[in-house]
């Protein structure tokens, strides 16, 4: 029975129980990574206490790859990670990488980078064509072009200054690939920023801004870091074919904020609201009487709406019974969607904000008067 036992491993002649030895006796074992503490610093190798019956060394080969920052992290009695690379060498130590450690630490804190996607300063250590290099612990992440929001300045001797942030957005350890972005740390910081400004904003505020963008729909402003949007109807109360007839980039202007919407992180604002509303001295440009192009907008059974042909563009009812001195059983008899008509005002409510429009008066003996005066004033 016990050489049935003994020939199981495929010749291995050591103990079923060994391992009780070794646990007992704490060995160490190839691939793993224990604390230990510094005890000697030589010039050639650096002896570790790792808690077993001899100490690890770190052979002079590792340290003659390792910068002063690391050997510094390596001073007597400092508590240190190492990874066992070797259980005996021939001259019987127990072989440990404290770079090994550290780059399987490091593997483990870029695999968490990536799962929380928390932003990384890292100092950018070189850089090529391809993008730039940045260390993480020990460890070079790579950060594409296409990931670079912009060419940074590497100057190696000024290595304070080459710090970017950055975030992980690719691991694979068994290549050696990291992947980093500082354009995701960046779009992050710039959210946080924007809900951060958007929190203390108030609606019926007035702030100044930028134009930075011109859309068919509207004008895009910057107010202090946050982009609102000027939509083409709260650009003026006068009529505005496009965002450029009265705006360009750069333009300094001041705003007035419509909307917050907290959720969507959307702003809404407009130049008009800071503008005189042309309701409130509508007396000004519009009496009863007066005659004016308009363009027919929308037909109801009632009647027909139609917007004045002028800077104002206001709308106005001419209801079925002032579309013509005929019987009409519908709008659609005599007018028709944009269709342009002359109308007459024959009514002005500025506190109902209605304005009462006829075709049927356009030639009509209650105005003819007014007209004749108005025609010799224009002639003279």
């Amino acid at each position: 029975m016990s050489d049935n036992v003994a020939s199981v491993g495929g010749g291995d002649q050591s103990h079923p129980m060994d391992f009780l030895l070794a646990e007992e006796l704490n060995l160490p074992k190839i691939g793993e990574t224990r604390q230990g503490w510094v005890i000697e610093n030589r010039a050639n190798a650096i002896l570790i206490d790792i808690g077993a019956k001899s100490e690890g060394v770190i052979s002079g080969s590792e340290l003659q790859n390792m910068d002063d920052e690391t050997r510094e992290l390596l001073a007597e009695g400092n508590e240190v990670t190492v990874y066992i690379v070797n259980t005996e060498d021939q001259h019987g130590n127990v072989v440990v990488s404290y770079a090994k450690a550290a780059e399987e630490l490091d593997w483990n804190k870029a695999e968490d980078l990536l799962a929380s996607q928390d932003v990384y300063k890292g100092r950018v250590i070189g850089q090529n064509k391809g993008g730039l290099l940045v260390k993480l612990g020990q460890l070079r992440g790579f950060v594409p072009n296409s990931q670079v929001s912009r060419r940074s300045n590497f100057d190696d001797k000024n290595k304070s200054s080459n710090f970017i942030q950055t975030k992980v957005i690719e691991v694979d350890r068994k290549r050696g690939r990291l992947i980093l972005s500082e354009r995701a740390a960046e779009k992050e910081a710039r959210q946080a920023k924007r809900a951060e400004i958007l929190s203390k904003l108030e609606e019926g505020a007035v702030l100044k801004g930028r134009v930075i963008n011109l859309a068919d729909f509207g004008a895009f402003i910057d107010v202090g870091g946050v982009e609102g949007l000027v939509h083409l109807s709260e650009l003026s109360w006068k009529r505005v074919n496009a965002p450029a007839d009265i705006l360009e980039v750069g333009d300094e202007v001041e705003v007035y904020i419509l909307n917050i919407d907290q959720d969507r992180e959307r702003l809404a604002l407009s130049l008009k609201r800071l503008e005189p509303d042309p309701w409130t001295i509508i007396d000004e440009y519009y009496q009863v009487g007066q005659l004016l192009e308009a363009s027919i907008t929308k037909l109801t059974k009632y009647g027909a709406f139609a917007r004045l042909d002028d800077d104002y563009a206001l709308e106005g009812l001419i209801h079925i019974s002032e579309l013509s001195e005929n019987h009409v059983n519908h709008p659609r008899d005599v007018v028709q969607p944009q269709q342009t008509v002359t109308v007459r005002i024959i009514r002005v409510d500025k506190d109902q904000r209605q304005l009462g429009l006829s075709i049927k008066q356009v030639v009509s003996d209650k105005f003819v008067e007014a007209d004749l005066e108005k025609l010799t004033t224009i002639q003279d």
